[in-house]
């Protein structure tokens, strides 16, 4: 397919744009119900042959491992995977873990621990493909923040779908496999869109770089040349996944002792205002042309996240606060700190920075993310038994939103007080001071 005039108003670009911003929605929002709907039952008064470990836990660090896995190889697979092959590979992903869901349900139950951990395996490879067809356009930003908007919302609606399916009478461990084949035809036709969209054009490159595979020389050239501005981020992230993997798995137990474990669809309830706000925030970023200035915004809106964390946690200790509105405002607070890792911070970083691939970035952090997570929980089993879930999330809260603004101001001042060249204007890597003056 040829590409639109270079115009912002012409009709066939803004419908190339709002395909994509469909079709990523729709693909990672199918993918979840393939990873998440198993959450949504307790497993409760079982633990993994006999250890301090609860069979839940149990399934969730299974599941995290094989998708922690999937993640480093991520690293080099999703940046190198040719254009032509993606579609191919997201269903073959999404088929063996489909697969390892029906064997969850089939084989006895320390078995199942394998089985969870086979279908987190493919899965997290999933997102670093969808986000190569999405990458390096002008509108990246908007189209990445309706992506990211897609794992707010659909881990509530199939963990409610999920739920539906276990009191109409399918057995617990039936019940994902069940979930994951209802919601095959949303994956295939949001794959088909994808396929559709025309790559990036000549005024895409020239605003946002050429995108396409890395090398492993490459990828140390990157984290060389941005490390004081890395570190600090990963350091953060390593705890931020773990919090958010923590809200997430866990917030069946945790609205539970809220007091809310009969209400109706309280998982959309819960998400849906998070998704929306936190993707009209950050698809706003589409009107900062400026690299470096959308850069300063992105770390706003995560020292932002901070904050809310941080008072909203607060509120709820001294009564100000419900239980229901706490868990929307640290969800908010969380994911304006989350969501910019898996899309707009690296998207912005290899912008400015004039070649790459945003995967990289994405998969070097989810991969130190998801390795946090399963210490966590760990520790809260084996370590901090002794205190409830929720207890031990609201702790959390506090120590992640101090540690985390800290870590924002330590990365962020890189960015402020860098020489950076901002590639929005030329795709040209930076020159030396004198380079720069003479031409």
């Amino acid at each position: 397919m040829n590409s639109a005039p270079d115009t912002d108003s012409n009709p066939s670009r803004w419908r190339v744009i709002l395909t994509a911003a469909a079709a990523g929605f729709l693909t990672y929002f199918a993918m979840y119900a393939f990873r998440k709907p198993f959450t949504a039952a307790q497993y409760s008064g079982e633990s993994l042959w006999g250890s301090g470990v609860e069979l839940k836990t149990s399934f969730v660090i299974a599941q995290i491992v094989g998708y922690a896995i999937s993640k480093y190889l991520g690293i080099d697979l999703c940046t190198r995977i040719p254009d032509r092959f993606r579609a191919v590979a997201l269903i073959g992903l999404i088929g063996i873990a489909e697969l390892a869901l029906v064997l969850f349900a089939v084989v006895p139950v320390p078995w199942k621990v394998l089985a969870i951990f086979l279908n987190g395996l493919p899965l997290g490879m999933v997102w670093g493909l969808v986000v190569r067809y999405l990458e390096g356009r002008r509108a990246s930003d908007l189209l990445l923040a309706c992506l990211c908007c897609s794992f707010i919302v659909s881990s509530g609606v199939v963990k409610d779908v999920g739920r539906s399916w276990i009191d109409s009478g399918v057995d617990p461990y039936w019940m994902p496999a069940v979930t994951g084949l209802c919601f095959v035809p949303m994956f295939l036709i949001a794959l088909a869109m994808l396929a559709w969209l025309p790559a990036p054009d000549a005024s895409d490159i020239k605003a946002r770089s050429k995108r396409g595979e890395m090398s492993t020389t490459d990828r140390w050239q990157f984290v060389r040349s941005q490390w004081n501005t890395l570190w600090p981020l990963l350091l953060f992230y390593t705890g931020l996944t773990a919090y958010r993997d923590f809200r997430d798995n866990y917030s069946v137990e945790i609205l539970n002792n809220l007091g809310y474990a009969e209400a109706p669809a309280i998982f959309s309830r819960m998400e849906l205002p998070v998704a929306l706000v936190v993707t009209l925030g950050l698809g706003m970023l589409i009107l900062v042309q400026n690299h470096r200035h959308g850069l300063l915004a992105i770390y706003g809106s995560m020292l932002a996240g901070m904050l809310l964390v941080g008072i909203s946690t607060a509120l709820v200790f001294s009564g100000a606060v419900s239980g229901l509105t706490w868990m929307i405002l640290v969800g908010v607070g969380s994911y304006l700190a989350y969501v910019p890792f898996n899309a707009v911070l690296f998207e912005r970083l290899v912008a400015l920075r004039g070649t790459g691939s945003a995967v990289f970035g994405i998969y070097l952090a989810d991969a130190l993310g998801y390795t946090g997570s399963i210490g966590v929980q760990l520790y809260k089993d084996l370590g901090a038994d002794s205190i409830d879930r929720l207890t031990f999330f609201q702790n959390y809260s506090l120590i992640l939103a101090v540690a985390g603004f800290c870590c924002l101001l330590i990365s962020g001042s890189a960015i402020l007080i860098g020489n950076w060249q901002d590639s929005a204007v030329t795709i040209a890597p930076p020159q030396p001071a004198a380079d720069a003056a003479s031409s």
